[in-house]
C-alpha cells in the first residue's frame, strides 16, 4: 500500500488535512500549535485512489533530546518509512525561514516530495502560494483542508506516484476481502483475516509509562516517550501480531482528576481516551509502583467495569522495587479491598523499561479475554441455580415468597444472565450479589464483569378472571337448548 507522510511546521493544518483524507475526525485538532506529537496512520481515499496517510508532529528546529527534538526525530523517521512526503505550508503566513530549512532537509532525503499550500481559500493565500514556488519543490497545490478545496489537484499529483509503485502480490490477493472497520470509527489498516484483532487499551494516570510499555510490547520505538508527564495526547492505534495473535493496541492520554483538567486540549485528550475504553475489549490499567491505587486509578478501574470490559491490572516500574514480596502482598490486599467489583482480576508486575513481565502480561490478557467471551450451557446453569437456592433460599420480603424458576445466559462480552422469578423488584441487592459471586466462583470467571438481570414471571392463574364464553348456536342445538 502506498504511504504518504504529511509534514510541516506546527499549526499549518496537517491534522485537519489528515482527517479530511481519511474521512473521519480521528486526529485531535485545536488552534494551539503542537497538538500532534505521535505518528497516526489511517486509510485514506481520494476518488478511486487508496493509500495510507501518516499524520506527524510539527517540524521543529530543535535537534537535542528535548521533547521538540524527539518529536522531530519521530517525524523524520516517518518520512523515511513513507513512499512520499506531502510538505504543507500556511499560505496566509507565506514561506518562513523554518519552511526553507525543512524544505532543504526533505530535498536531501531523496524521497518524492509534494508541496501543498494550505489555507489558500480566498485572496489571503494567493501571495503565499506564489512564494512557495521559491522552495524549489516543484508545483504548488493550493488546498483548504477545512473546506475540502483542492482535493482533486492533490489526487492528480498523487496518481502517478501511486501507479508507479509496484503492486504487492499479498495485497492483490487480499483486495477482494472486506476490511473490517474498527469500532472507534477508524478504518482498520490490519490485513484482513478471518480472526478479528484483539483490541487492547492501555489506560492510567499521566507518566505511568503507557507509551513505554506499548513500545516494549511491539519491540519498536513507535510512540513518543520521555520523563515529561502528559506527552501522549491522541489515542493512537497500533496493529501488530503479538505471539501469533492479531492485536490492536490503543495508547491513551493520561487521565487526571476532573477538577485538575482546565485546558480545552486536555479535555479533548481525555475524552479521546475514554472513547477508546468504551470500544476496547481488554483494558490494561497501568499503575506506578510508587503510588498505586490512587483515587484516579480507582475511578478508571470502575469506569472499565461499568463499561463491561475485561480488566487486567499491571504495576509498572517493578525493576525499581526492592522489597518485592512485601510490596506484592500489599498490592493484592489493596486490590481486593479497594476494587471488590473486580475481585479475581489478574494483577501483573511489569517493567516497561526492561521488558520484564511481558509474557505474564500477555497470558493474563488472553485469559481475561477468553473469560469475557465465555458461554455456559443452560442445563449447567440451572443445576447450579438449584444448588444455590438450596444452600441459601431467597428472602420473603413483605411476606411474599420469591420463586426463582430458571436461569439462562443471554449474551457474552461481558457474560450476561437472566433469571426468571416472581417479584423481581423485591429481590434484595445483596441476594443478586450472592448469585453473581457464585457465578464468578463456580464457573471460573474471576475479574470479568457479570451482568445479572431479574425478570418477572407471574404465578397467577391466567384464566382466573376470564368470563366463561357463551356456547355457540350449534352446541346449543346439539344440547337441546332453544337457539336465540
Amino acid at each position: 500500500m502506498f504511504t504518504l507522510a504529511i509534514v510541516g511546521r506546527p499549526n499549518v493544518g496537517k491534522s485537519t488535512l489528515f482527517n479530511r483524507l481519511v474521512g473521519k475526525r480521528l486526529a485531535l485538532v485545536d488552534d494551539q500549535p503542537g497538538v500532534t506529537r505521535d505518528l497516526r496512520e489511517g486509510a485514506a481515499r481520494l476518488g478511486d485512489l487508496k493509500f495510507t496517510v501518516i499524520d506527524t508532529a510539527g517540524l521543529e528546529e530543535a535537534t537535542d533530546d528535548s521533547l521538540q527534538g524527539r518529536m522531530r526525530r519521530l517525524t523524520e523517521r516517518a518520512v523515511d518509512m513513507a513512499d512520499a512526503a506531502l510538505f504543507v505550508i500556511d499560505a496566509r503566513m507565506g514561506v518562513t525561514p523554518s519552511d526553507q530549512i525543512f524544505a532543504d532537509i526533505l530535498r536531501r532525503k531523496g524521497h518524492p516530495v509534494l508541496l501543498a499550500a494550505n489555507k489558500a481559500e480566498g485572496r489571503a493565500g494567493e501571495a503565499g502560494m506564489f512564494e512557495a514556488y521559491g522552495l524549489g519543490l516543484g508545483d504548488v497545490i493550493g488546498l483548504s483542508a477545512e473546506h475540502g478545496e483542492g482535493m482533486a489537484d492533490l489526487a492528480a499529483a498523487l496518481r502517478p506516484l501511486i501507479e508507479a509503485k509496484p503492486e504487492d502480490p499479498e495485497e492483490e490477493a487480499e483486495a477482494d476481502v472486506e476490511i473490517d472497520e474498527d469500532d472507534l470509527g477508524e478504518e482498520a489498516d490490519w490485513a484482513p483475516t478471518v480472526r478479528r484483532p484483539l483490541k487492547i487499551a492501555v489506560v492510567g494516570r499521566p507518566n505511568a509509562g503507557k507509551s513505554t510499555l506499548i513500545n516494549q510490547i511491539i519491540g519498536d520505538d513507535r510512540l513518543l516517550t520521555g520523563p515529561e508527564a502528559g506527552i501522549t495526547r491522541d489515542s493512537i492505534a497500533l496493529n501488530f501480531e503479538w505471539g501469533g495473535v492479531p492485536t490492536r493496541l490503543f495508547d491513551t492520554a493520561g487521565m487526571r482528576k476532573r477538577a485538575k483538567i482546565t485546558e480545552k486540549l486536555e479535555k479533548l485528550s481525555v475524552s479521546d481516551g475514554l472513547r477508546a475504553v468504551k470500544f476496547a475489549e481488554v483494558i490494561v490499567i497501568l499503575l506506578d509502583t510508587d503510588i498505586p491505587f490512587e483515587q484516579q486509578d480507582l475511578r478508571i478501574a470502575d469506569l472499565a467495569e461499568r463499561e463491561g470490559r475485561a480488566v487486567v491490572v499491571a504495576v509498572n516500574k517493578w525493576d525499581l522495587e526492592e522489597n518485592r514480596q512485601e510490596k506484592l502482598a500489599m498490592l493484592k490486599e489493596q486490590f481486593e479491598r479497594l476494587l471488590p467489583q473486580l475481585r479475581g482480576a489478574p494483577l501483573v508486575t511489569v517493567s516497561a523499561k526492561t521488558g520484564r513481565g511481558m509474557d505474564r502480561l500477555q497470558e493474563a490478557i488472553l485469559r481475561a479475554h477468553a473469560t469475557w467471551n465465555r458461554r455456559i450451557p443452560t442445563a449447567a446453569l440451572n443445576r447450579w441455580l438449584m444448588g444455590m437456592l438450596e444452600q441459601h433460599p431467597p428472602p420473603a420480603p413483605q411476606g411474599k415468597r420469591i420463586k426463582m424458576r430458571y436461569i439462562t445466559q443471554v449474551k457474552t462480552r461481558p457474560p450476561g444472565f437472566v433469571v426468571m422469578c416472581s417479584h423481581p423488584d423485591l429481590v434484595p441487592e445483596s441476594y443478586s450479589r450472592y448469585l453473581v459471586n457464585g457465578l464468578r466462583v463456580d464457573f471460573d470467571m474471576p475479574g470479568t464483569p457479570i451482568r445479572l438481570h431479574l425478570r418477572g414471571q407471574s404465578d397467577a392463574n391466567p384464566y382466573k378472571n376470564k368470563k366463561r364464553a357463551e356456547p355457540s348456536r350449534l352446541r346449543k342445538h346439539l344440547s337441546g337448548r332453544k337457539p336465540d
